[in-house]
């Protein structure tokens, strides 16, 4: 099995990306992967003085096949903000759009956090997946228990998802890079409630990171599903690190094709 990090050590910038089998879905890359990818290209090319990452907004155009590549560019910046645009490109074909947002952190009397962490045990008091479970192609690349009775494909009639999450090998690896990686590992909130499997496909992934990324072994996961409707559905994610700190913020909308 292929780490991220030797997934992300054979890349460069304008060159056709290797995707590695256990990181695929289907036909494309699996998306937490995609983005992890132009977020690290973004970093190796950054400018002096970078500040940390605060948000990213992905459009998942097309597939990102081992064709693809990479290439940024410096949308604007300014004394605090920083905005950095990555095009994946499969021949002349877009097959996503990444922006990031970088911000330099300013002193403020405002401080608040009013996403609660759900109450959960430790993650050794959960059980992985049994391999015969049927999951996604890129679970292999990580360990996730799930927390409570909700799973994919249980018919659930709660349509949300809670699970600690962790890369198997997350070595070498930047600390935001990883947490982009991860972010994503879920399936879509929604396939709680199916009965049966069914094609899914995530079309936009918009993300805040309310603190510079730190690493952590452990982070809990929880998707919600908050509107689903004509083969659509809106499902915010949030992601704690094992000390409890929200490290993660984001939507999605999601094509489902049942």
């Amino acid at each position: 099995m292929t780490s991220l990090a030797q997934t992300l050590s054979a890349l460069a910038p304008g060159v056709p990306c290797p995707i590695p089998a256990n990181w695929l879905q289907g036909r494309t890359a699996y998306g937490g992967l995609s983005a992890a990818i132009a977020l690290h290209l973004v970093l190796q090319e950054a400018p002096e003085g970078l500040p940390p990452l605060k948000a990213a907004q992905v459009s998942f155009v097309g597939p990102v096949s081992n064709s693809a590549r990479f290439n940024s560019e410096i949308l604007r910046r300014g004394k605090s903000v920083t905005q950095i645009g990555v095009d994946a490109r499969v021949g002349d074909a877009l097959a996503m759009r990444t922006s990031f947002i970088f911000g330099a952190q300013r002193t403020s009397k405002i401080r608040h956090v009013r996403t609660l962490r759900p109450d959960v045990q430790e993650p050794a008091a959960y059980l992985s997946l049994p391999s015969t479970a049927v999951m996604p192609g890129h679970f292999p690349n990580f360990d996730v228990r799930f927390v409570g009775d909700n799973l994919p494909i249980s018919g659930s009639a709660v349509p949300e998802l809670l699970a600690w999450v962790r890369l198997k090998d997350a070595r070498g690896v930047r600390p935001e890079v990883a947490l982009l990686a991860l972010g994503d590992c879920l399936p879509p909130a929604s396939m709680a409630c199916f009965p049966e499997p069914a094609p899914i496909s995530s079309m936009t992934w918009s993300v805040d990171f309310p603190q510079p990324a730190q690493s952590s072994n452990w982070y809990l996961q929880r998707s919600s599903s908050l509107a689903a409707a004509d083969g659509y559905s809106l499902q915010l994610m949030e992601v704690w690190d094992e000390h409890g700190n929200l490290v993660l913020l984001g939507t999605q909308t999601v094509a489902i094709f049942t």
